[in-house]
């Protein structure tokens, strides 16, 4: 089974068709009343976030990266399925605390939070994750001004990088967190009832589809942490191991194995049971969570040929969809899972290039795609599309009208 016919299995189908939610995507399309459009099935955010619960120890923090998808539908089903938010800005944090999810299970991480999302964070009540020095002295200014205790976590940039991670956010100078080997002399600074020091948060890189890769940083990260508690100024409850679960968007991804993370966590959680009573280890996932539960979803403008080559020119494009076009992480340019619509079932008849309707040759979401028969009309499908998807594209790019996003 190819990787577009796995996820198509997923949705399900309805008279040949595609399905989200139950719901047949030509339908979904008139109810939504316009093309381009992102669609998120309900049924299998709330599937996955169980098949990670199975997965992991009894004990262990499911927290959900806002950033990966922040749509306010979602995050409020999100909220009834995992134990809290991670957010990365004033905006994610409000957007955050108008869930069922509490203060004091949402926490704030980002190299560059300004003195006003600091003071929002410090009023509210989540946990900052301290990221330097300067914000430790900010955080302390804040609770000053307020009259409250802020509560605190420091941001550890690792001495150690994850390999075959997409994305490295820690080894190696980084902006995200303070280097590891400064991080005692931070922690000396923080003494005084103003501050309730939680633990730490290290977060080593993301989008990795290698078990022992995730292992073995979860493993390192645990031996980290213990070395810096002993520098505490109170005992250590949270230990945020990060994330990282990759999901597969192309042909040559296999899918990431949880068996093996589940049981090396769940030798790590007596390790930090019997050196740190009371600590709880934090997962944080995003991408895993809501990548594949979504869709994106656009209607063929033209059917065209130059050269020999067929283009089917859509409403969408890279505005929307900046990873799937290449241009978001992707060293070597590799086609994202696509199908018609309405002929799911239906045979491959030749190669076509699904291009977007903005006036630049980046705006490529399919190259030379294996596809049954399309035309103008017809409804294109892009898989993989729940996460990072409109909100991390360049949707003001030449002024196109936002789409729209529902939850299925």
């Amino acid at each position: 089974m190819t990787l577009t016919e796995d996820l198509a299995a997923r949705f399900g189908r309805h008279d040949g068709g595609l399905a989200v939610g139950g719901v047949p995507v030509r339908r979904l399309a008139a109810r939504v009343v316009t093309t381009p459009f992102f669609a998120y099935d309900r049924a299998l955010l709330s599937e996955r976030v169980a098949g990670v619960r199975r997965a992991l120890p009894d004990g262990i923090h499911l927290s959900y990266a806002v950033k990966a998808n922040p749509m306010p539908a979602l995050l409020h089903h999100m909220s009834t399925l995992v134990d809290g938010f991670d957010v990365a800005s004033g905006l994610e944090l409000r957007a955050a605390l108008d869930t069922s999810v509490g203060p004091a299970k949402v926490s704030f991480a980002g190299p560059g939070k300004t003195t006003g999302e600091l003071r929002q964070a410090v009023a509210a009540g989540v946990t900052v994750e301290l990221e330097s020095e300067l914000e430790l002295a900010r955080v302390r200014a804040a609770a000053a001004e307020l009259g409250v205790t802020a509560r605190v976590a420091v941001r550890v940039n690792p001495d150690f990088a994850v390999r075959g991670s997409g994305m490295r956010l820690g080894g190696g100078p980084q902006q995200f967190g303070v280097d590891a080997e400064r991080v005692p002399d931070l922690l000396g600074l923080m003494g005084g009832g103003d501050l309730e020091f939680e633990g730490f948060h290290v977060f080593a890189g993301s989008q990795n589809l290698r078990a022992e890769e995730i292992c073995e940083a979860q493993r390192r990260t645990v031996d980290l942490v213990l070395a810096l508690a002993e520098h505490a100024p109170s005992p250590v409850r949270y230990v945020n191991v990060g994330g990282g679960f990759g999901i597969p968007y192309t042909a040559r991804d296999a899918a990431l194995d949880l068996a093996p993370i589940g049981e090396n966590l769940a030798k790590l959680t007596d390790v930090v049971a019997a050196a740190l009573p009371g600590a709880r280890i934090a997962v944080e996932l995003g991408r895993y969570l809501v990548g594949e539960a979504g869709v994106y979803v656009t209607r063929v403008l033209d059917r065209k040929e130059s050269r020999g080559k067929v283009f089917l020119v859509v409403d969408g494009g890279m505005h929307h969809q900046l990873a799937a076009s290449g241009n978001f992480g992707q060293t070597i340019r590799r086609n994202y899972p696509l199908a018609v619509a309405d002929r799911i079932d239906e045979p491959a008849v030749g190669k076509v290039s699904v291009v977007g309707c903005l006036c630049t040759p980046l705006d490529l979401l399919g190259d030379d795609v294996e596809l049954p028969a399309a035309d103008v009309g017809d409804l294109i499908v892009l898989f993989q599309a729940g996460a990072y998807g409109l909100t991390a594209s360049p949707s003001a790019f030449l002024s196109h009208p936002a789409p729209v996003e529902v939850l299925v």
